[in-house]
């Protein structure tokens, strides 16, 4: 037998070393895969939902999230999606959020964001661009702090008015600094449209798409008593952390038309099946298609017909393009809203609800079905909102949200028969 010299041994011995550390990483990446912790939906925003013009110029913009499922990495999305033209932002940075509604980090959590390496980035009109992985930390529940600097103030804003969430500004390059001293701030988010971590294979993400009552209309910034946070807070107590949970309800949504945003048909791929990670998507919408009819006097008894019809054609294109992408669709009833002085529905419109709410119950399209409506409702006057989650006739209090967060079936997120 040939016996090795020493210097073929000792690259015999690197070589092997190299194999192993290659087929383990091999192995770690075939059991991981990157989930959306954190998600909003993107549209423009109204001129008095604007920024100040000062706070672009060679400013800093550090805005808020909170993870709902942990992993060992991230990645942030931006997004120029309602933008004309390019969008450039200099300098971006990721970090943890020493308190929860202010602006300083957990010293030493701060990381650059570099996109191919690089820390400035060009995002093309329309489009959505990936942040390059950052070896940080995520915990279930983390508040995650997501910094930009720009040099001038962008041509179109794609963000999201209803942040529920407290948005720093101070000038200069400041992203990867533990401490601000005297921001402005606001309740923005800007450009930002998902928080990503990189966790076992076994996490996946719900995406919950809706209207404001979705969105968080009433609730107070930094609280996080949305609905969704509601049920983000349950999965964990129920064990279920490797669950994400991302809100991509808009303000004033509709399924059909645009509203203060787009219709809710044509921003699912992006705003649902586009997530990484998505196993389960819930769609909670119509009030606001039926209200609308009622208040802009198309409320003819065809017209309503014609409405009623479409709202069920939307909702069965909904889960066909789910279960093509292997999701799994719950679909949640609408919640009563007779108690609406903005609405003001009839009797007829209170029967055109029922109906849908019956039909999403019964037809076999959905996966699962919330029952948001049985939830919420007035035992008495079931066209209303029972009186403990009742804020203003039309959206829950509250406690109707934390009802709604208790009647999504958990059940249901456990598996899906369409996962691929």
């Amino acid at each position: 037998m040939k016996t090795l010299t020493p210097a073929p041994r000792l690259r015999a011995f690197v070589a092997a070393t190299l194999l192993g550390l290659l087929a383990s990483h091999a192995a770690l990446a075939q059991s991981e895969r990157w989930v959306a912790t954190w998600g909003t939906a993107q549209l423009t925003p109204s001129p008095d939902q604007a920024l100040p013009s000062d706070a672009w110029r060679d400013g800093s913009i550090r805005q808020l999230v909170r993870a709902s499922a942990p992993g060992r990495q991230v990645r942030v999305r931006l997004s120029n999606a309602h933008g004309p033209t390019p969008l450039q932002i200099n300098a971006a940075a990721v970090g943890l959020v020493a308190a929860n509604g202010k602006p300083d980090l957990v010293p030493g959590s701060a990381h650059p964001l570099t996109f191919n390496g690089e820390t400035a980035v060009m995002i093309p009109a329309g489009a959505e661009y990936l942040s390059d992985p950052v070896p940080l930390a995520i915990a279930a529940g983390a508040d995650v702090a997501i910094s930009l600097h720009f040099l001038g103030e962008p041509h179109r804003v794609t963000g999201h008015a209803g942040s529920r969430a407290t948005t720093f500004m101070v000038p200069g390059n400041k992203v990867l600094e533990t401490t601000w001293a005297s921001p402005r701030t606001a309740e923005r988010w800007v450009f930002i449209t998902g928080l990503e971590v990189l966790a076992p294979k076994s996490s996946r993400s719900f995406v919950a798409i809706g209207d404001s009552i979705t969105d968080g209309y009433g609730v107070k910034a930094d609280t996080h008593l949305r609905w969704t946070d509601g049920l983000a807070a349950r999965l964990r107590e129920a064990g279920l952390s490797q669950i994400g949970v991302v809100n991509a309800g808009i303000g004033g949504g509709r399924m059909l038309r645009e509203g203060l945003g787009p219709a809710l048909v044509s921003r699912f791929e992006r705003d649902v099946l586009m997530r990484p990670g998505v196993s389960h998507a819930l769609v909670f919408i119509g009030v606001n298609d039926m209200g609308s009819q009622r208040r802009n006097g198309d409320d003819t008894p065809d017209a309503r017909a014609r409405l009623l019809a479409d709202l069920k054609l939307a909702h069965t294109q909904l889960a066909a393009r789910a279960h093509d992408q292997g999701v799994c669709l719950i679909g949640a009833t609408v919640t009563p809203y007779a108690g609406s002085e903005y609405y003001r529905p009839s009797p007829a419109n209170e029967a055109d609800r029922q109906a849908l709410n019956d039909w999403i119950r019964s037809s076999g399209v959905f996966d699962a079905v919330a029952d948001f409506d049985a939830a919420v409702r007035d035992p008495a006057r079931p066209d209303r909102l029972a009186p403990d989650a009742d804020n203003d006739g039309l959206h829950p209090s509250m406690a109707g949200l934390k009802k709604l967060a208790d009647a999504v079936p958990l059940d249901a997120l456990r598996s899906c028969r369409w996962a691929k």
